[in-house]
């Protein structure tokens, strides 16, 4: 929608004029390799999309928060001193716990008037969360500093911080930093290479001379709330305790190198744990190799390393089922397609391709019919662009 149309929705919700109305966006991320590693405290490699979660603010003069969206049209309305409340939400306590967290940070949350129009799948595994949280940290920064007078830019990697503490504590998903880290900071045309321990980052262009990533969706709704991703990490944890009896010193399982899992993997006394384990050492390596490999321009390596990655992620962490595996086994049949894996948490949502740009088209079809013919119902496709981080925009009128 355009940003005349949004203020005009925003007007029919909320009343009042488009005076004090301002516009912040942030956006959906895809994870181009590095899976599950981030709560472990290794590399990931995501890219900010196009994709964005666009909120319209205008301030209160109440000690009120509304909340709406352009696709559900059900208000919500929470009061600041009152969050604890409604943390049972089904749609609102994303925001409602970026509020919550910013307040035990010490900024200034004033009452306001919040319109979203999101234009990440929800379910996707493209996190729609981490960029309905980040909009909203933007939006309710911005807006309590202006109302205090207060100038300072605004520091994206806390907001990254705060976002994730709100999915923790206020939504109950004990997510690693990297979908809200790569939804504050990206950069267009560049992914960012993550190390989740210590938030060290560099931004690498992306340059695919002649190959696009193709995003599919599966579009199987998945939850992380579910437990699958809390269980996941509670048998890396376990994973972890286990090889401290040879690295006592380690953090986390991203200390541990190749080298050093394999000489000491037989501390796993569990096949389930060694499997989880084993999956998050590799996928670390696979991360460094494939920054270097796209540093290097060598695409074809970089696609093999995106095949294993997914097999992996099927076979020992075991977080992909028959739809990502479909779109992935249909994706590597095709002609001109490097690589193929799914992205994401897993259970559901999409995988990421890298397609000859002249072959894209004919992906798309194939690809989609064998789905349809497989799974029962349509994936949908997506050619995003790599665009920025979270902001505030121009309104235009």
């Amino acid at each position: 929608m355009s940003h005349e149309t949004l203020i005009r929705n925003f007007i029919g919700y909320f009343g009042g004029s488009a005076d004090g109305i301002r516009i912040f966006k942030a956006p959906g991320r895809v994870n181009l390799i590095g899976e599950h590693t981030d709560y472990n405290g290794g590399y990931v490699f995501p890219a900010a999309l196009t994709l964005a979660s666009t909120v319209l603010a205008r301030p209160r003069q109440d000690n009120k928060i509304r909340l709406i969206a352009t696709d559900l049209e059900v208000m919500v309305e929470a009061e600041l001193e009152k969050l604890q409340n409604y943390k049972g939400l089904r749609w609102g306590n994303y925001q409602l716990g970026v509020a919550d967290e910013l307040i035990k940070s010490g900024y200034r949350v004033i009452g306001c008037d919040l319109m979203f129009d999101d234009k990440v799948p929800l379910g996707s595994g493209l996190s729609s969360s981490a960029a309905i949280e980040i909009a909203t940290a933007v939006a309710l920064v911005s807006l309590g500093d202006e109302a205090y007078g207060k100038t300072k830019k605004i520091d994206m990697i806390e907001m990254a911080l705060i976002s994730q503490r709100a999915e923790h504590n206020y939504v109950g998903v004990k997510c690693g930093i990297m979908d809200q880290f790569a939804s504050a900071m990206g950069k267009k045309d560049h992914a960012i290479f993550l190390k989740c321990s210590d938030l060290s980052y560099e931004l690498v262009p992306v340059k695919l001379d002649g190959y696009s990533l193709v995003i599919s969706n599966t579009n199987k709704k998945r939850s992380l709330g579910e437990g699958k991703y809390n269980e996941r990490r509670a048998q890396c944890e376990q994973g972890l305790e286990m090889l401290k009896k040879a690295f006592p010193e380690a953090t986390c399982l991203a200390d541990i190198s190749r080298a050093e899992y394999e000489a000491h993997k037989h501390l796993l006394t569990d096949d389930v744990i060694r499997k989880r384990v084993e999956h998050v050492i590799y996928e670390n390596q696979r991360v460094i190799d494939s920054v270097k490999a796209l540093k290097e321009g060598n695409l074809k390596l970089f696609g093999e390393l995106l095949n294993q990655s997914h097999n992996s992620l099927r076979d020992l962490y075991e977080v992909t089922g028959p739809e990502l595996d479909t779109l992935v086994e249909e994706a590597r049949k095709q002609e001109g397609v490097l690589g193929s894996r799914m992205t994401g948490a897993g259970f559901g949502g999409c995988t990421v391709s890298l397609v000859e740009n002249s072959k894209i088209d004919n992906f798309i079809d194939s690809v989609g019919k064998a789905y349809r013919e497989k799974i029962g119902y349509d994936a949908s496709f997506y050619i995003s662009e790599i665009g920025d981080g979270g902001r505030e925009v121009e309104v235009e009128l």
